[in-house]
């Protein structure tokens, strides 16, 4: 029998730090995190995302998700790929964590991105579960560096980057939504900044996964 993990490797990918869990988003999970979704990630009216995908109508926001997850599967290969996480505390799922990259195996570099359920924000998860996947990729997937970015007017997402470690890496000028202008502050964390964990990972599959990214 053929299993999911032989059809698409990082499938085999699951990461334990304390109550966090993250493991690569299944189409079991599409709809839980849909649902997640519509009932909030943000204040009506703000845009924290660089592409606004919350703003799709209700009622195709988890196609249009699930089209999303199976287009960058379909695409996956090792010079570009996005690897999206799904993220369970203590079972319940919560979020997503990504990493994307360009010739990761050459550059080992990625920029991380991320939402979170809004009534699963403030009470600390999107730093565990940013700091969970820093030290995936730094500890068992050699990165030299990664980065992240989030607009000047979400303040929040810039707090989590420097409780993690990251620095200030330039700001740059983006078009958000159609005619609107937003400052967008990118950020960069090396191993020696890095603000580890409070505990260790438990990393099964990840000899599929290097396999997957050319490593």
């Amino acid at each position: 029998m053929v299993t999911p993990a032989q059809l698409w490797p990082p499938f085999a990918l699951s990461v334990h730090c304390g109550h966090i869990r993250l493991s690569a988003v299944t189409d079991a999970d599409i709809g839980p995190l849909a649902a997640l979704a519509l009932g909030g990630v943000h204040e009506p009216g703000r845009m924290p995302f660089a592409f606004p995908w919350t703003e799709a109508p209700k009622e195709e926001l988890p196609s249009r998700m699930a089209a999303y997850y199976w287009r960058k599967r379909a695409t996956f290969s090792p010079e570009e790929w996005t690897l999206d996480l799904v993220v369970r505390v203590d079972g319940e799922i919560v979020g997503v964590q990504g990493f994307s990259a360009k010739d990761y195996a050459v550059v080992r570099t990625g920029e991380t991105g991320s939402w979170l359920g809004q009534r699963f924000q403030g009470k600390g998860i999107g730093t565990a579960m940013r700091r969970t996947v820093c030290a995936l990729f730094f500890d068992h997937l050699g990165a030299a560096e990664i980065t992240s970015a989030a607009f000047l007017d979400n303040p929040a997402s810039l707090a989590v980057s420097r409780k993690v470690g990251y620095v200030d890496n330039g700001t740059s000028r983006w078009r958000r939504r159609p005619g609107e202008l937003a400052m967008l502050r990118r950020l960069v964390l090396t191993p020696e900044r890095f603000v580890r964990p409070e505990h260790p990972l438990t990393v099964e599959g990840i000899t599929e996964v290097r396999a997957a990214i050319g490593l």
